[in-house]
């Protein structure tokens, strides 16, 4: 059971770390990029938007990596 739940939260991690580091990517390419990323990232800039979403999609890889090792340990019992 709590693999199962392990598992979407992994995903969950990873498909939002990677929509944030990626609208981090796109406020940082408009000119008008200061007033944007206070507003739409919630963040001072959009360096610490990309940073925390790479960080968030780290998380969400190595949870999976750990849900993949919890399950196949709970197979070999």
């Amino acid at each position: 059971m709590f693999l199962w739940v392990g598992n979407v939260v992994a995903w969950l991690a990873l498909i939002v770390g990677v929509l944030r580091a990626g609208m981090g990517v796109f406020v940082a390419w408009n000119p008008d990029s200061p007033w944007m990323a206070k507003r739409y990232l919630g963040s001072a800039t959009s360096g610490e938007a990309i940073t925390h979403g790479l960080m968030v999609a780290l998380f969400g890889i190595v949870l999976g990596i750990l849900v993949t090792i919890g399950k196949s340990v709970t197979r070999s019992r």
